[in-house]
């Protein structure tokens, strides 16, 4: 009997998901247990096992598609298994989906009312689909020449020859507007591919794209680029903390002499130990030891209940290609800062390379954003949920202060503390903030 693989769920947070690459591809064998397909999210990318042995039958979406959690996304089954019927128990479990007509779609009413509706799944390849979605032809309308009448991309290429002439003219839509200016037939204009603003132009001139350049600025286009998982789960996260929790941002100037003398005095045998401190490092130890002094600092609210988490688990914003990443060094405050140090690095490196483990990314009970390397004297982060409060540091920089009536050059940064209200008031932010300050300005009192 046929089997039908769909997105898994990783994770309490994953709604949905995308298929970035198969490693079978259809009519292969497949073993139970073999990698059939590597799955993406916004964050990771991970291996998925077939869950039978068979032949991949089927591949129902296509790469980089984003798909909902337990949405069909192959058929393995017998060589030359009919599988159709356990597609339209799928697809008739489905809303019909609504069909938007592209402004450059096909002329196909005449071929409409010459077919039936067709009602259920349509045996498609993905390419043959993209392809379709491309010229905007409703791919029920194509008649199928592959396996078992499955639709390839040469069967829509097909249709699309079949339409009228006019039909199979290609312009950008700024060639289309400025051709209906210039009074010029799109038909008229000889050219293999698509025509663009610069061949209207030179034909309204009767010349050819070849010839002398045509004194015309020309408009410049705007450009359509896909929204991609991780950009859209930003959003939607960013939009909730920004919807759904009052927050407040808390600023403090804050004296990072003491702290430099410490990094610096430290440096050398840290390195013995092939380990590297940065301000980063110092500043998880630091809140660390605040959080666990300021417990509703490093708590979650859960519906009617405040959740106190006993580990502080920091998460430490890493910018990646295409966005951002958070993942979390747990139970920091029982670390020491060598510890902290080496595992925060070892992190980093696999998140820009794309090879976190899921846990790494959950769990996360309070979060550091550090811009100051791009000399940010001042941000408001935004709270990542569940978590209460998200730290942001800024860069440091020589001000001139007035200590003991004197005017001193000290290295001066800003933190900002942006706190959940729900969970944390005024007061007790400032001392949390306080008490952060206080432990910079002094690093020895973490000895105490």
């Amino acid at each position: 009997m046929a089997t039908l693989v769909t997105m898994p769920k990783l994770g309490l947070t994953m709604n949905s998901g995308s298929v970035s690459e198969w490693k079978k591809k259809e009519g292969d064998a497949v073993g139970k247990g073999e990698i059939l397909f590597v799955a993406a999210t916004d964050k990771l990318t991970f291996d998925v096992e077939a869950p039978e042995e068979g032949v991949l039958l089927a591949t129902l979406v296509a790469l980089n598609e984003d798909v909902k959690v337990g949405a069909p996304l192959a058929v393995i089954g017998e060589e030359g298994e009919d599988y159709m019927s356990l597609l339209g128990e799928v697809e008739s479990q489905k809303p019909q989906e609504t069909r938007q007509e592209n402004s450059s779609s096909f002329d196909v009413h005449a071929e409409q009312e010459k077919k039936s509706e067709t009602k259920g799944f349509i045996k498609a390849s993905p390419l043959a689909k993209k392809t379709a979605k491309d010229f905007g032809v409703d791919i029920s309308l194509v008649e199928g020449t592959g396996p078992e009448g499955r639709i390839v991309k040469k069967d829509v290429i097909a249709f699309v020859q079949s339409v009228s002439v006019s039909s199979k003219v290609k312009a950008s839509p700024v060639a289309e507007r400025m051709a209906a200016d210039l009074g010029v037939n799109l038909i008229d204009i000889e050219k293999q591919g698509r025509i663009m603003k610069e061949d209207v132009i030179f034909a309204s001139q009767g010349k050819t794209a070849a010839s002398t350049p045509a004194r015309y600025v020309f408009p410049a286009e705007d450009r359509r680029i896909p929204l991609t998982n991780m950009r859209k789960v930003i959003g939607e996260r960013m939009l909730l903390s920004t919807t759904t929790i009052p927050t407040v941002t808390y600023n403090m100037e804050v004296d990072f002499s003491a702290l430099i003398s410490l990094r610096k005095n430290i440096k050398e045998a840290a390195l013995k130990q092939d380990v590297k401190i940065s301000y980063n490092h110092i500043l998880m130890k630091i809140c660390a030891q605040v959080l666990t002094e300021y417990p509703m600092a490093n708590a979650s609210l859960d519906d009617q209940e405040i959740i106190l988490h006993g580990n502080v688990n920091i998460g430490l914003a890493v910018a990646v290609e295409g966005g951002l990443v958070v993942p979390n060094v747990k139970a920091v405050q029982a670390k020491s800062l060598l510890q902290i140090a080496s595992e925060t690095d070892d992190m980093v490196a696999r998140t820009r390379e794309n090879q976190l483990e899921l846990e790494e990314m959950q769990g996360g009970t309070f979060t550091i954003s550090n811009l100051g390397m791009f000399g940010m004297h001042s941000f408001t982060p935004i709270v990542n949920p569940p978590e209460a409060c998200i730290l942001a540091v800024n860069a440091i920089v020589d001000r001139p202060m007035v200590i003991d009536g004197e005017i001193q050059v000290r290295p001066i940064s800003m933190l900002c503390l942006t706190a959940d209200h729900r969970l944390v008031d005024g007061a007790d932010a400032a001392k949390f903030l306080v008490r952060v300050k206080e432990l910079i300005e002094n690093p020895y009192l973490l000895l105490l």
